[in-house]
């Protein structure tokens, strides 16, 4: 079975360097989700870019993400549920708060370029791929998420706990686990945590 790392807004493939190593399994695969989106830099193109990557794929995927990561992959899910084997979603938002992503964005827009290319990204798309999740919502399609669900958040990330859990409760089959003293970015900070999940 392959295995599918999905990494967060401002971080890329090599983010899951340290989980895939402790994991050591069989198949994986880890795009660049910036690359997916040919020169478009929204949303809706990663998605895209994410179901033609897969769309031949024969066995069901062990899907992992991160941030926005975890917003794709639980919205592949959603979509494609006959090719998903089973989620980890790590600081997952069912519902993107707008206010955040606006805050997010005027926090962007201080920035200075150069920390943008750093990243792979330009800062004009770097806000264009943040404003176009502004009325992303999962709710309703929560139903259609039918196979086994982990849900990782760390103790100190305030910004997704709350998410964490009514996700929690929201779908019957998803095991909740809080990471004591990790923040949002569990793969950097806690990789044996996911590795660990990933074999179970």
């Amino acid at each position: 079975m392959k295995t599918v790392f999905l990494h967060g807004l401002g971080q890329n493939a090599h983010d899951w360097d340290a989980v895939i190593n402790c994991a050591a399994l069989p198949e994986v695969d880890c795009p660049e989700l910036l690359a997916l989106t040919k020169e478009e830099g929204t949303y809706s193109a990663i998605i895209m870019g994410l179901e033609k990557r897969y769309a031949d794929t024969k066995e069901p995927l062990q899907l992992c993400g991160l941030s926005l990561g975890a917003i794709l992959v639980l919205d592949y899910a959603i979509r494609h549920k006959e090719k998903v084997d089973s989620l980890i979603l790590i600081g997952v938002q069912i519902k993107v708060p707008t206010l955040l992503i606006d805050i997010q964005n005027l926090i962007f827009r201080c920035m200075p370029k150069k920390v943008f290319s750093d990243m792979g990204i330009s800062k004009e798309s770097m806000i264009r791929l943040s404003h176009s999740m502004r009325s992303l919502d999962f709710t309703s399609g929560l139903k259609e998420v039918k196979c086994p669900v982990k849900i990782l958040c760390g103790e100190k990330d305030n910004a997704n706990l709350k998410a964490s859990k009514q996700l929690g409760r929201m779908l019957s089959q998803a095991e909740l686990h809080i990471i004591p003293g990790a923040g949002h970015e569990i793969n950097k900070c806690a990789p044996e945590v996911i590795a660990k999940m990933l074999k179970n």
